[in-house]
């Protein structure tokens, strides 16, 4: 087996990937709206038909983003308890103390964030 028959396919596959690299931003840029009928769009109302009022970038404040990533942390912590909940009776007492260490510093944690007034929505 020579070389040219080990890099053939590969020669090919990146053949077409160049091809469709270059094909479909001009097909994009040639067949596309122009920027004329993207500014009459962005004037219109979006899908119900009311007129938006005020700015759309609005700034959330941080309060926000750390409720949001303490979902998140739920989150994990029912991926992580969910396994153990499966296997429980196969884990003995091992699997018994190191889940009731897990959830001790998980409360740990929530009694913490509670403190600290996260949870608190003003």
């Amino acid at each position: 087996m020579n070389i040219t028959e080990l890099y053939t396919p590969v020669a090919v596959l990146l053949g077409v990937a160049i091809f469709f690299a270059v094909l479909l931003p001009v097909l994009s840029l040639s067949l596309g709206p122009s920027k004329d009928n993207a500014n009459d769009r962005i004037s219109t109302p979006y899908e119900s038909g009311i007129v938006p009022v005020g700015k759309a970038q609005n700034r959330f404040r941080v309060k926000f983003y750390r409720l949001a990533v303490l979902f998140i942390l739920f989150d994990i912590d029912i991926i992580f308890l969910y396994p153990y909940a499966i296997v429980m009776r196969k884990l003995g007492y091992f699997g018994l103390w190191s889940m009731l260490i897990f959830v001790a510093i998980f409360i740990a944690g929530d009694i913490w964030v509670w403190r600290k007034g996260v949870l608190e929505w003003d």
